[in-house]
């Protein structure tokens, strides 16, 4: 068995305590020890931060924390330790072809669907009921909310949030740090930094000072 910790303590953390608890019932794999919170050190919390950057032995971190940017904030942290490793936690229910090329950290969830020639950087989460086609690429740090529907040939740059139930199109690509509201339908190439919306989505926002009339 393999200690594992997750980073985090709230809604999602306890989704992934959940997924991590399905896979053990199918192939004992992870000894969870507990989450991970520098603010609290109830129920479960088994530490802060420093518990895994001063981690003496071999140990699994899976990041339980929805916002793309805080997750890279904590992995850039937590790796400085050579004995942590982030762990890939798929749940048994997801299918998917053995021709996808997977990094480190990524948490894909009940329902999913990942079909051939997929490559996924590190530290994704897919959420709950996804479909990702053909020949995706999906960069690092990049949230997919439940329900959304990603068709082949598609790129999605590092740190992108692509909202609940969103639809995006064949052969487009999404910037890095782009934001795609829920219920998007996505037919057009989107910037890097950017916030798009509707059905098509439109871009209502680049970056933090400029906003798109």
């Amino acid at each position: 068995m393999k200690k594992l910790v997750i980073a985090g303590n709230g809604g999602f953390s306890r989704e992934v305590e959940w997924l991590v608890n399905r896979i053990n019932k199918v192939s004992p794999t992870w000894e969870f020890l507990g989450f991970i919170d520098n603010l609290s050190k109830e129920g479960k919390v088994v530490g802060d931060d420093d518990f895994v950057t001063h981690y003496k032995e071999e140990l699994y971190v899976a990041l339980g924390i929805g916002n793309s940017k805080v997750r890279e904030k904590i992995y850039k942290k937590y790796r400085k330790n050579p004995k942590i490793q982030f762990a890939n936690l798929i749940d048994p229910s997801v299918m998917c072809s053995d021709r996808i090329l997977l990094g480190g950290g990524n948490i894909v969830c009940a329902g999913t669907i990942l079909t051939v020639d997929i490559t996924i950087g590190n530290c994704n989460i897919i959420n709950l009921a996804c479909t990702i086609g053909h020949d995706v690429v999906l960069g690092d740090f990049v949230t997919v909310n439940p329900g959304v529907n990603i068709s082949g040939n598609t790129s999605i740059g590092s740190g992108c949030n692509i909202g609940t139930g969103t639809k995006i199109i064949q052969g487009l690509r999404i910037g890095k740090n782009t934001v795609v509201g829920a219920g998007a339908v996505v037919t057009k190439e989107l910037p890097d930094d950017s916030t798009a919306v509707g059905i098509p989505a439109k871009v209502i926002k680049i970056k933090e000072d400029r906003v798109l009339e």
